[in-house]
């Protein structure tokens, strides 16, 4: 009986971390899969397409979820909680983001002048070089905020606004241009003289969609009684999602080894990241990875005084999943799934934190592009004063707010750290090369601050929560009463 008893134990535990493993697995079997298909010889574009297929249909499967989930949670959590509860957690929610933002970008900005990555021959790196996006940081920004309000709630399920600079020479001002254009047009003196159009992308805005949804909870907690039949529709749909997510989470194993074995074969030249990319891959992973074992946890434990280790080893089925995706907003079922049924996180706090954050918290994007912004100086031997590194700080706050939860969506906000110091946008294609490497670093660690956000949150709002439930109790035994 005594040795029967071990077994159980390790049988239960292996039963309940399946899919974490499952997870772990695929990640080493998909880095080996592909380094163990490149051995073979090269592959054509086509070749690599049928070995990205499984993992592309895995990605296909969890897009699909995020529009409801993210709408009919907010909606659902807002909805059923009491305004004044709702506007405690959402200031507790956003205080947190905004402390881990800032200490991100403090360890990066700390990590990247130590280190000093960029010393060398920026011609070494030069051959990564590809055309980057023309524009300015008042129109990034500017942007950012107009997507909050979309004026087609039913286009911004679909596409987002962009504002689109259209040489002065060009022929027709009014034609749909692509807003890239060769190096000799993207200087500073030259974008603000260009005419200012607009076009709709292709792509879920998310942010608008957010702001909407938490319009819309706080109206129906308003109503009372008179939007309970439409709150429950979203309280319905919500549960409902939830498990479609819980089948489709059983092929992530799957999924995330393919498409990890896909991004490996594609990457060309090894020797550029090993050589003169090398100490800067080195200093973003260095400080996502201090970020991800001493910052956060340590947060985790002032905040509810208990230890870290059990809550984040429960969450790295989401975190394996997210370095897989690399999109934190394709984690969202994941994580919502991780964090109420491993780590009984309340499912009212959880629902109201986890959309926001993977719109507005992106703690790696945020150092990510603070590192970026300092090498690139480094590497082009641009003297950055104190000044210019607040710059960096600030901006690289607002970028990643304004970061959208998709692969390699940093590199676009880049360009609004990269104007804050006077560099030009084009140098944001000097990392071209190793950004699908790191992004799925830092959407790893995106989705562990969140998780942990979430935690904080829902043991600070525990007597909040505990206090709302007695008075629902209340109010239905009264109802009850009376009808009696």
């Amino acid at each position: 009986m005594e040795h029967e008893k071990p077994s159980k134990n390790y049988l239960t535990c292996i039963k309940t971390n399946l899919l974490t493993i499952l997870m772990f697995l695929a990640v080493v079997f998909g880095i080996a899969l592909g380094f163990g298909l490149r051995q073979t010889g090269s592959w054509t574009p086509r070749q690599i397409m049928y070995v990205n297929y499984p993992g592309e249909l895995f990605l296909r499967m969890l897009r699909c979820l995020i529009l409801p989930l993210i709408v009919s949670s907010l909606v659902s959590a807002i909805g059923s909680l009491d305004i004044r509860l709702s506007g405690r957690i959402g200031a507790r929610a956003v205080a947190y983001y905004l402390l881990t933002t800032i200490l991100a970008i403090i360890l990066g900005i700390i990590l990247v002048v130590v280190i000093h990555p960029g010393a060398g021959n920026p011609d070494e790196i030069a051959r990564s070089k590809k055309k980057a996006i023309v524009s300015t940081t008042e129109d990034t920004l500017m942007d950012l905020i107009r997507n909050m309000f979309p004026p087609n709630i039913i286009q911004a399920c679909l596409q987002q606004f962009t504002t689109v600079l259209v040489p002065p020479n060009s022929v027709d001002n009014n034609e749909d241009v692509d807003n890239t254009t060769s190096s000799n047009m993207t200087e500073e003196s030259n974008k603000y003289d260009w005419n200012i159009s607009n076009k709709y992308s292709g792509g879920t805005n998310i942010l608008g969609l957010v702001v909407f949804s938490v319009a819309l909870g706080v109206t129906l907690a308003k109503m009372g009684e008179k939007g309970k039949p439409l709150l429950d529709v979203f309280v319905s749909l919500s549960d409902a999602i939830m498990i479609i997510t819980k089948w489709v989470i059983w092929l992530s194993p799957l999924g995330v080894l393919f498409l990890i074995a896909a991004k490996i074969l594609e990457m060309k030249d090894f020797s550029v990241v090993v050589g003169q990319l090398g100490m800067y891959t080195v200093t973003v992973l260095v400080g996502l990875f201090l970020h991800a074992i001493v910052t956060l946890p340590v947060l985790y434990s002032i905040a509810t005084r208990s230890l870290p280790f059990k809550f984040i080893s429960n969450m790295m089925q989401a975190v394996t999943t997210a370095f897989g995706t690399a999109s934190s907003s394709a984690t969202l079922p994941v994580t919502f799934t991780c964090l109420e049924d491993k780590n009984l996180v309340d499912t009212r706090v959880s629902r109201f934190c986890l959309p926001i954050g993977a719109t507005i918290n992106m703690d790696g994007t945020a150092l990510y592009e603070a590192v970026a912004a300092i090498f690139i100086a480094q590497v082009r031997n641009v003297s950055l004063d104190a000044g210019k590194i607040i710059a960096i700080s600030i901006t690289s706050t607002a970028a990643s707010v304004g970061a959208a939860g998709i692969p390699q969506a940093g590199l676009v906000t880049m360009v609004i750290v990269l104007n804050a110091v006077g560099l030009p946008a084009e140098d944001v294609t000097l990392i071209f090369l190793v950004d699908w490497f790191l992004d799925r670093f830092r959407t790893a660690i995106n989705v562990l601050g969140d998780a942990i956000g979430a935690g904080i949150v829902a043991h600070l709002s525990r007597e909040d929560l505990q206090k709302m439930d007695k008075e629902v109790d209340h109010q239905q035994q009264l109802v009850c009463a009376t009808a009696l």
